[in-house]
């Protein structure tokens, strides 16, 4: 994205966010006791870019509607969002995340999940207070549940770990393909941000062509925000995408696409090696290193990133289905946001 572009979509996001974050605010400390409140707000001020409201009111925008129509809809897909950070965090035991102590590693795993039932109330609050209630929480529910069954494949792709979980032990997976990696990154990340611009589109009262074309965007988009993700747990700067790299390997998922390809390219000597740390009981700093070497032998980086690329033209393909309009084109600039970014 050139600069001058750069900065005014920087513009439009700080604009959005000042509107949104206020109900963001407004519907966590719904029938909250005070004292909670300070538990509760913690995971939301940790900081994050929002973009998934962004996604909701540039959707809306571009299909016709209102910004007021959108803002309780937006609070709470970034509720959602939040809310599925502290369930990923409880799950993989995570410590940081933004550079600050996750929930579960400031409060306790079981105050953590307390925290975690509350952000789902909210989630159907803020959806109560849109304008179509209805539509918006059956979008929300269908969305929670394919998350889950991603979270579900995500777990099972793990090659270690979890050993007193003996469904996880007794079903994981040994390989995946393609397929499965897509089918797992659609339902657990890409299935939110799909329901982002079809909360948009709800909230404009958009037509059912324009919903299908934006719910084919936000699929791509997402796609594509998930294998950005992977390359950067892999290659990315750790004070800039504020996560620890290598956080996949030490998780020994196969469910991240720069792995899945590098694998394919390995000597099935290297393969070996390469499985055998994926299938230790612990994980340190120096097989984190070794598999980052073996993966740095290979072209997986390119090849993730060219996977990158393909969905990205489809996302950028059904914005033709929409209105043209200056909307349309910022969210083909937030595609390019999505390819480009560092964190």
């Amino acid at each position: 994205m050139k600069n001058n572009k750069k900065e005014k979509t920087e513009i439009i996001f700080k604009k959005w966010i000042s509107l949104v974050d206020p109900k963001i605010k407004e519907i966590l400390n719904l029938s909250v006791d005070k004292k909670t409140q300070k538990l509760v707000n913690y995971q939301i001020t940790m900081g994050g870019k929002r973009f998934r409201p962004v996604l909701a009111i540039a959707s809306c925008l571009a299909c016709g509607g209102k910004i007021k129509d959108v803002l309780y809809p937006a609070a709470g897909l970034e509720i959602f969002h939040n809310c599925t950070l502290i369930y990923d965090d409880i799950i993989d035991k995570g410590k940081l995340r933004r550079g600050s102590l996750t929930t579960c590693s400031k409060f306790g795993q079981s105050i953590a999940q307390c925290i975690g039932l509350d952000y789902t109330a909210a989630i159907f609050q803020a959806a109560n207070k849109s304008k179509y209630p209805f539509q918006v929480s059956e979008i929300f529910a269908r969305t929670m549940k394919k998350a889950v069954e991603g979270e579900i494949l995500d777990i099972l792709f793990e090659q270690s770990g979890r050993e007193n979980e003996k469904y996880v032990v007794n079903n994981r997976y040994n390989k995946i393909t393609e397929r499965d990696y897509l089918e797992m990154v659609s339902k657990k990340t890409a299935s939110l941000i799909q329901a982002c611009c079809e909360v948009g589109a709800v909230s404009a009262a958009a037509s059912k062509s324009e919903t299908n074309a934006l719910k084919k965007y936000g699929l791509n988009l997402g796609i594509v925000f998930q294998i950005r993700d992977d390359i950067l747990d892999i290659f990315g700067d750790e004070k800039e995408f504020g996560k620890k790299i290598g956080k996949d390997i030490q998780e020994r998922k196969l469910g991240n696409i720069v792995v899945f390809y590098a694998l394919k390219e390995l000597t099935n000597k290297e393969r070996k090696k390469f499985s055998a740390i994926f299938k230790k009981s612990e994980i340190k700093n120096k097989d984190i290193k070794e598999v980052l070497r073996l993966i740095n032998k290979t072209g997986a980086k390119e090849k993730s990133f060219l996977l990158g690329e393909k969905y990205i033209k489809e996302a950028r393909r059904s914005l033709k289905d929409l209105p043209q309009n200056k909307w349309n084109k910022f969210l083909a600039e937030i595609a390019d946001f999505v390819i480009e970014r560092k964190k």
